[in-house]
């Protein structure tokens, strides 16, 4: 699986790599998980371009059945660690479905997903879209022109049933988001009944993202919220469409974090360090010159080892474009990120967005304090890691110091309303503010008992 390091290295590169600061490291031979995704690239390259064999680290790299075989593997230490959900080690450290202490120092890409429909309910929603002037739909897409084709379903008894990955999934809150900016009740979770279903007008379920397109085209979802390349080749096997990308949904929104025990962390703080400057300096070959690497790195993620998709499929999203219907494809240059806009550091505003989503869907099923949010945030996103990494980097000449928030407390400017598709601002300073704003879902003093919102 290792591509070996040819005479097209530079003189130059070898004479960086042999000064760069090699530290002690704890633990030398290591195993990391992923899931067959697109956003797992700063893994792939990180081990093809010899980033971790630099920082003396003899990785292994092992595809995953499903996100809790992964969560699961790394807890029990079968992994060392791995690319996971961002919801996951917040809610594994609150205790929502499993309970361990995992810590995030690197956040691998910003955006990188995508909402499909199947053609017989787009069909349905044409006629509640608005085109452009050449007659091609305007972007981006409301779930509102879904909602009279749901309610239809419901008039007939017929459940409208969709796919997301996973309960803490960026893909179940982006779904729920999407549902919810076009007046559709996504479904609650309680304590008592933890389908997430409660209350809905679309019943979100859990499907593996390489079974997405499979089960749709099979009638079991009407669609699906997954990341690439499971949108696109819905498109290139014909069945379906997808109408909405996260970028349009909340742009620049953050996407997968690599993710370790606090107790890997503690018993290896070297190669803590180690392994992250080898992420870093893989997301920086990932965007630098304007993605010009970007068709090396789709070569390599369409190896079967790593995501196992045509080369085509991955090239539709990963090089700058994003095709809607067949032939319908948009420059969306930034659908994929891993650098570019701080993408790599742990924002605690990124975490306390995935906790507020967890509290407005019912998950954290009792009020909590901005304070609470807050130092949730802080056990789980380490960005003091994060720019040990960083500047270490930087004293090797590997990373450019301009290119990393130093001054940050952590947080980013509050999201201005423009940017996200319902118009509402996020602000991670004041998350019970933030989740007072939004129309539907959970809010203040509010809680599920049986089928029913009270408070």
């Amino acid at each position: 699986m290792k591509t070996l390091l040819t005479c097209t290295i530079t003189a130059g590169l070898l004479a960086t790599t042999a000064m760069a600061e090699m530290l002690d490291l704890e633990k030398d031979e290591l195993t990391f998980g992923f899931i067959k995704l697109t956003d797992m690239a700063p893994l792939a390259i990180a081990y093809e371009n010899g980033y971790f064999e630099d920082e003396g680290l003899f990785v292994t790299l092992e595809a995953q059945a499903n996100w809790k075989v992964l969560l699961d593997g790394v807890i029990d230490g079968q992994l060392d660690g791995a690319h996971m959900l961002a919801g996951q080690p917040l809610a594994a450290t609150i205790g929502y479905g499993t309970q361990a202490h995992i810590i995030t120092p690197f956040s691998m890409d910003l955006n990188g997903n995508g909402i499909t429909v199947s053609n017989e309910i787009w069909e349905q929603m044409k006629p509640n879209v608005p085109l452009m002037d050449d007659g091609r739909p305007q972007h981006p897409i409301s779930a509102s022109a879904m909602k009279p084709v749901v309610e239809s379903y419901q008039d007939q008894g017929i459940p409208f049933n969709m796919g997301m990955v996973f309960p803490v999934s960026t893909h179940n809150y982006e779904l729920r988001y999407w549902l919810a900016a076009g007046g559709l009740e996504p479904g609650y979770y309680s304590p008592e009944d933890i389908s997430g279903q409660i209350g809905a007008d679309v019943l979100l379920s859990v499907t593996p993202p390489p079974q997405m397109p499979a089960t749709m085209e099979a009638g079991t979802i009407f669609g699906y919220c997954v990341g690439e390349p499971w949108n696109q080749q819905a498109v290139f096997k014909g069945i379906g469409v997808p109408v909405i990308t996260d970028y349009q949904i909340w742009k620049n929104n953050p996407e997968k974090v690599f993710g370790i025990t606090a107790e890997f962390a503690e018993e290896n703080p070297n190669t803590t360090i180690a392994l992250t400057k080898a992420l870093i300096r893989a997301a920086i070959w990932l965007d630098e010159n304007d993605n010009a690497n970007r068709p090396e790195a789709v070569e390599i993620l369409a190896r079967s080892e790593y995501v196992g998709a045509d080369a085509e499929v991955i090239a539709n999203s990963m090089t700058g474009t994003f095709e809607f219907e067949k032939g319908d494809k948009r420059d969306i240059p930034d659908f994929n990120v891993f650098f570019r806009y701080n993408a790599t550091y742990p924002f605690y505003s990124d975490a306390i967005w995935y906790l507020t989503q967890m509290r407005r869907w019912g998950q954290i099923p009792e009020p909590k304090s901005d304070e609470w949010f807050i130092d949730t945030a802080k056990e789980v996103y380490r960005p003091d890691l994060y720019l040990q990494a960083a500047r270490m980097l930087v004293d090797e000449g590997m990373a450019n110091e301009a290119d990393f928030p130093w001054e940050t407390d952590g947080f980013k400017a509050p999201t201005p309303a423009e940017d996200i598709i319902d118009g509402i601002a996020y602000d991670g300073r004041t998350p019970n503010a933030y989740l007072e704003s939004l129309p539907i879902g959970l809010k203040g003093d509010q809680i599920i008992v049986g089928s029913e919102i009270q408070g």
